[in-house]
């Protein structure tokens, strides 16, 4: 049985869906689609119901995407809005550029469609012709330990890992059951019950050096929340820095809790922090851009602790 997809993994299919199949002049059958973008006939029409709804003010038929579903048979035909040239800002196209690129990577994507030529166009306007100027990366995985992941959720097995912790800066061996792999803000994470925690993790998976599949089994979760990457927990402890306008970063990447503007753009934001290793880690690249200014006095100090440690570390 075909595990249920998540909100953002629904949207995701979705979009891939509508160029390939609007680029098909007969359309294509539902049992074509659903082989070629993973799917249960179920969800397909999930995301075809979805389909009818997408378009452009003032949303009368004329401007919406228009599917006709005949029997086993999919056409998908865009208004004519969507045939007319963008008039995109620099940011905005390298957004849409990055989006794009990032669709391809959705299982059924078609490397040459209709998608994949829009924004060959796109590349070539904003003078990256190549392809080189913008890349989504999504970590240097290994290709043998991604499979294994993937095989795990796929069959409800185990699977012993040999990780990373960058927070916590330890390697250890763990025990886990995988319930999902999804990319998620430029990198793949695995969504896991980890015994050794006996409860759930969230793992980077470019952090995992080696997976091996177990004999052991075990049912996934019905009903599972989107995926977080960072859930903070009411004993986390809090800390407020104040950022330099060049530290602004901070906000878009890392989960803020708060966040206030003050005099010359510098901004006081609430983080909880996890593992004071990272802290440190953030605070070093920080540097100067950043004070800290409330926190447990455990970690109101960390940085210029971690500063001494490198400086002795030089000195040695």
């Amino acid at each position: 049985m075909s595990r249920a997809l998540t909100a953002q993994e629904r949207l995701r299919r979705m979009l891939a869906i509508v160029p390939w199949v609007a680029g098909q002049p007969e359309g294509a059958t539902i049992d074509e689609i659903c082989r070629r973008f993973e799917l249960t006939p179920v969800q397909l029409q999930s995301c075809l119901d979805t389909v009818f709804m997408v378009g452009v003010h003032p949303y009368t038929p004329d401007a919406l995407v228009d599917v006709i579903v005949d029997h086993d048979r999919v056409q998908i035909r865009l208004p004519d809005f969507f045939t007319r040239p963008l008039r995109l800002t620099p940011a905005q196209a390298f957004a849409l550029l990055a989006a794009g690129r990032s669709l391809q990577a959705v299982p059924g994507a078609d490397p040459s469609g209709p998608l994949a030529r829009g924004l060959g166009k796109l590349s070539g306007a904003l003078g990256a012709g190549t392809g080189a100027v913008v890349e989504v990366d999504l970590g240097e995985v290994p290709a043998d330990a991604l499979a294994v992941l993937q095989q795990s959720v796929a069959e409800g097995r185990s699977v012993e890992i040999d990780y990373y912790s960058y927070g916590r800066d330890a390697h250890g061996v763990r025990k886990v059951d995988p319930w999902r792999v999804q990319a998620e803000q430029g990198s793949w994470y695995l969504e896991a019950w980890c015994h050794s925690s006996d409860a759930e993790r969230v793992f980077r998976v470019d952090r995992i050096a080696s997976a091996r599949l177990l004999d052991d089994t075990f049912e996934r979760p019905a009903g599972t929340a989107p995926l977080e990457v960072f859930s903070p927990t009411d004993d986390d402890p809090r800390v407020v820095l104040e950022l330099a306008p060049s530290a602004a970063w901070v906000v878009g990447q890392y989960p803020v809790e708060s966040v206030e503007e003050g005099r010359g753009g510098r901004l006081r934001v609430t983080l909880a922090i996890a593992a004071r290793p990272w802290f440190e880690r953030l605070l070093l690249r920080l540097g100067p851009d950043a004070t800290v200014v409330a926190g447990p006095p455990e970690l109101t100090g960390a940085g210029d602790e971690a500063a001494r440690r490198v400086l002795a570390r030089y000195g040695e």
